[in-house]
This record gives structure tokens, C-alpha cells and sequence, in this order.
């Protein structure tokens, strides 16, 4: 069991329990171990957002267990009952579902996990940092209007720092390389450029609205649903 642990923490894209590593098969992502989970508090209030491989490592631990729904009930797992239901649940897998490969078996990537001794709230408050700006404006330069990589973007003061303009929601935009360069130190109105629309410090996190709108994150909804709760997703 300590190997479980132990990939998780290293990043491994397969875990063993009791023996060496097996190979993913058809249909199973290495990747799965970064996707993310929903972590609640031992009141079931959501409170943080993590990763796979850490939800395993928390389960391996015993410090959390799964919470899973299906047909409108909850129901709580530890990773060996987990474990259990994936067996079954392996042959009708959907599109939406992803799983991790263990040694002769794989394991269903939660989505939601309960911290079994956690009470501390939810982080109020929308943290002011690049991945967020990115997702507050859909990864589009807001000068042109089209949309890139986050490696081909930057950030851009609307009003620049040499004119006194602060690194604020509200005068920092997304803005890809070739309008940053022509912008320059000027205004958005020295320049002649439009924005396509005016930054605001967002009501709730961006990463998480766009994860609400995945299909693989539905089961966030029974948690999250209320417009003023936001949470970092790091």
C-alpha cells in the first residue's frame, strides 16, 4: 500500500498496491492524476480544490474518504470500497469518467473527496493572480479579440504602471504578444485600440465557472451552488 502513496506523490501516471507497475491500457490517461477534485469539509461544505493524485494520497491516509453520486443519493468510500465499486463500475465507464491504472486493476478518478476532520471554511474571496486573469477573460486578448495559448499570452496594464496605473482586476487584461508590443506605454486610446471589454474584479472564481460548465465536473453542482462562494483553484 505504501507504494500508493507514494507515486501519487511523485507524479507517477500508474500506482501499484502490493507490486510493480502495470501499463495503462486503451481508454486509461496518464493525466488523470492531475485532473481535479472538489474537496469538502466534514460538514460537506466545499472548500478547496485539489488533484487526483492528492485526493489518492488523502485517501491513503485515511484522512478522507470518496463521496460519490449517483441516482441522487451520496454515498462515502474509502479507497477500498472505492476501489470495489470501480471493479464494477469499470465495464460501463462513460465518456465523461476518467481512471487511473493500478497493478490488475483500475480505479475510478474521483471527482469530490471529504476532508473526515476538517471544519475550516471556504476561502472567500476571488485571489488576484495570472491563471485567474486568464480565465476572468476566456484566454482571448482583450485588444484583438482572439484566442491563444496561455504560452503565446501576457499580461497588460490598461493604463500603464509609468503612468501611474496599478496591477489591479480592474487595469490588468490579457493581451497576446503582438498587440502588448504595439500597445507599448500608451493607453489603450494613444494607441487606438478597443477593448473588448472593460476589466472587472470577477463575483466568483473564473476557474471554477469554467469547470461547472464541464460535463466532468456535474457532480460539483450538488456542492456548489451558490453565486457568492469562491474558492482558489490551485
Amino acid at each position: 500500500m505504501h507504494g500508493l502513496a507514494n507515486l501519487a506523490l511523485q507524479g507517477a501516471g500508474r500506482f501499484p498496491i502490493g507490486g510493480g507497475l502495470a501499463a495503462s491500457p486503451a481508454g486509461t490517461s496518464a493525466g488523470s492524476l492531475g485532473l481535479n477534485v472538489l474537496v469538502l469539509n466534514r460538514s460537506f461544505v466545499a472548500v478547496h480544490v485539489t488533484n487526483v493524485r492528492r485526493a489518492i494520497t488523502l485517501l491513503f491516509r485515511q484522512l478522507a474518504e470518496v463521496v460519490h453520486i449517483e441516482e441522487g443519493r451520496f454515498a462515502a468510500h474509502t479507497l477500498e470500497s472505492w476501489r470495489e465499486l470501480s471493479d464494477l463500475r469499470s465495464a460501463f465507464r462513460t465518456a465523461d469518467e476518467d481512471w487511473v491504472q493500478g497493478v490488475g486493476y483500475e480505479l475510478q478518478a474521483p471527482r469530490v473527496i471529504r476532508l473526515v476532520s476538517c471544519d475550516r471554511g471556504p476561502r472567500q474571496g476571488v485571489r488576484f493572480n495570472r491563471r485567474n486573469v486568464f480565465a476572468r477573460d476566456g484566454n482571448q486578448c482583450q485588444y484583438c479579440g482572439k484566442a491563444f495559448p496561455m504560452s503565446e499570452l501576457s499580461l497588460d496594464h490598461v493604463v500603464p504602471r509609468s503612468r501611474g496605473g496599478i496591477t489591479s482586476w480592474e487595469n490588468i487584461v490579457c493581451a497576446c504578444v503582438a498587440c502588448n508590443v504595439h500597445k507599448g506605454g500608451r493607453t489603450p486610446h494613444e494607441a487606438r485600440m478597443q477593448l473588448v471589454r472593460q476589466p472587472v474584479k470577477p463575483r466568483r472564481s473564473p476557474l471554477l465557472s469554467i469547470k461547472l460548465g464541464n460535463p466532468k465536473y456535474e457532480s460539483w453542482r450538488s456542492f456548489v451552488d451558490s453565486a457568492y462562494w469562491t474558492v482558489d483553484l490551485r
